[in-house]
This record gives C-alpha cells, sequence and structure tokens, in this order.
C-alpha cells in the first residue's frame, strides 16, 4: 500500500457484528492486529445503537443474528449512515453475493472466514471508500469554482442569475419580500491608474470581505462584474434593505487602505442602489431598477444610498 492508503487503513473504524462471542473475539484481536480500531457488537439492535453514538468506516456483519438479521441491519445502515457493510454467512446455499448487494453490502464472504481473506476484502473496501470520497471532493471543488469569482472568492454573476430565479420562486410561491443591492466602487478607474491594478486588486479582495462581514447568513454576495457587486436579501423589505446598505456603505468608508506609493491611508467608498422585488415581474427588470437606483446615487454625488420600490420610478 501507499501512504494514502495506509493512513486510511489507520485511520478506520471497524464495527464487528456477531452473535457468537468467541468469533467476535477472534476477528477483533485479528482486525487490530492488521491497524484497525475496532469494536464488537453481538446483536444487529445493539449495532444501530453504537452506529449513533460512534464513528464508523466499514460494518463486518453476520447475516443470522437474534432478532434483526444482518441483511436488514445492512438495509438500515445503507439507508442512515455513510459506511460500507461486509457481510458473512455460513450459509451458501441460503443467500446469495445478488441478495446481499441489492441490501447495499460492499462485499459477500463465507464462513469459516479466513482472516487473510478478510483483510484484503476490508482494505479494498476502503481503498473503494477512499476514492469515492476524493472523487466526491474534487466534484465540489470543480462545483465551488464554477461558482465563484477567483479573486474576491464572493460568488460570480453566473451563479448570481441562478439564485436570484431560485428566490424570486420562493418569494412568489410564499408571498414573501426580497430585495436586492447592486452597488460599485467610486472613481475604481482613478485608483487603478494612480496605483496600479494590483493595489486594485486588493482593493477588490478588501471590499468583499467588508460586504460579507455585513450580511446575514441567508444573504448572498455576488461579485457583478469589474468594479461592481450585488447582494440578495431574503425576507427582506425595501427599508430593511435600505438599512444594510447604508451599514455596507459606511462599513466600506470607515476602512483603509495603505497602497504602495503613499504615506497617507486612503478610503474607498461606493455607491449603492436599493430596490424590492414586485410579482410577477422579470428578473431583468428587477435587477435594472437595481441598477438605476445606483446610477442615482452616482448622479446625487456617490457614497451614497438610492432607493427604487416602484415599478413606476
Amino acid at each position: 500500500m501507499n501512504n494514502g492508503e495506509s493512513e486510511a487503513v489507520m485511520d478506520a473504524h471497524i464495527l464487528i457484528v456477531d452473535d457468537d462471542s468467541a468469533i467476535r473475539t477472534a476477528m477483533q484481536e485479528f482486525v487490530e492486529m492488521s491497524g484497525f480500531t475496532c469494536q464488537t457488537a453481538a446483536s444487529a439492535e445493539a449495532a444501530l445503537d453504537l452506529l449513533r453514538d460512534g464513528c464508523f468506516d466499514v460494518v463486518i456483519t453476520d447475516i443470522m443474528l437474534p432478532g434483526m438479521d444482518g441483511l436488514d441491519l445492512t438495509d438500515r445502515i445503507k439507508n442512515n449512515h455513510n459506511i460500507d457493510v461486509i457481510v458473512m454467512t455460513g450459509y451458501s446455499g441460503d443467500y446469495s453475493y445478488e441478495e446481499a448487494v441489492s441490501k447495499g453490502a460492499s462485499d459477500f464472504v463465507f464462513k469459516p472466514v479466513r482472516f487473510e481473506e478478510l483483510l484484503l476484502r476490508l482494505r479494498r473496501v476502503l481503498k473503494e471508500r477512499r476514492l469515492t470520497q476524493e472523487r466526491i471532493d474534487m466534484l465540489e471543488k470543480l462545483k465551488r469554482l464554477s461558482i465563484t469569482d477567483g479573486l474576491t472568492q464572493l460568488y460570480n454573476s453566473r451563479y448570481f442569475y441562478n439564485q436570484l430565479k431560485l428566490e424570486i420562486d420562493r418569494t412568489t410561491r410564499y408571498q414573501r419580500p426580497l430585495s436586492l443591492l447592486l452597488m460599485d466602487i467610486d472613481h475604481f478607474k482613478d485608483y487603478n491608474d494612480n496605483y496600479g491594478h494590483l493595489e486594485g486588486d486588493r482593493v477588490l479582495v478588501r471590499l468583499g470581505q467588508v460586504i460579507r462581514s455585513c450580511l446575514r447568513k441567508m444573504d448572498s454576495a455576488y461579485r457583478y462584474g469589474g468594479e461592481e457587486f450585488t447582494v440578495i436579501l431574503p425576507e427582506t423589505e425595501g427599508g430593511e434593505a435600505a438599512t444594510v446598505a447604508e451599514r455596507i456603505r459606511a462599513a466600506v468608508q470607515a476602512d483603509r487602505y495603505h497602497p504602495k506609493g503613499d504615506d497617507q491611508p486612503i478610503s474607498i467608498t461606493i455607491s449603492i442602489g436599493v430596490t424590492e422585488y414586485h410579482r410577477p415581474e422579470e428578473i431583468a427588470l428587477f435587477v435594472q431598477r437595481a441598477d438605476r437606483a445606483m446610477y442615482q446615487s452616482k448622479q446625487a454625488g456617490r457614497n451614497r444610498v438610492s432607493c427604487l420600490f416602484t415599478t413606476k420610478d
């Protein structure tokens, strides 16, 4: 085994389920000598109690158990836990591999169990488990990358429209309020021209952090494009959204930057537009109204919050 597989073995927690105490003891000793952490249970019911309280990677269970049998136990485990199961039986004519697999078992061995064979099967199951988790982690990472702005680590504009559609569907279904903020950094081109784009990127990253710090868990922030950002505020009426916008505006203005080549700290300001959704308007009209509100902030002198709450504005 390579180092990754060795670590998977050493970290693995195994549960052995068998009503024969001699078999349980012998298997536990062998499994622990092979480098695993191991516990045992004499019945399916006792095993389920342990699974509720503990963290296991693989359950090795006999089929013939008092009360609930090993196949029903396997079915319960696969429906309620992310755990692999190896099924054992001494009755090769009564139970088939297909039946065990149909219940979710990862492997099937016959009694009397040869410990060396069991170890090979256990390692194979753990290897497949580790590879499956690595694939899941990779897919999750790719998903995060596809919806995240690489610079600010906020969500990107493509994901913004997906989420806005979901929130509009939800607010339409449940008749709940929904508001939107659209914001733009004031005189950002001048900042980039004076201090360079690397310093400008530092501003974008920091601004993303400040915006996030002003939001609730249910709110979501996005880099809309360039120096523009947007925030979706579910369960929020227009007046409440204006309060959130003012909190963000003040926090951004209070922050200080120290660009290279300038001894004095620099402050950045933003202009924010606020609007509330009106059922059943289209997404484009909703976003355009927020954009018009932001433009009003620009025209009125920047570093301020402007609100458009009706479709006639």
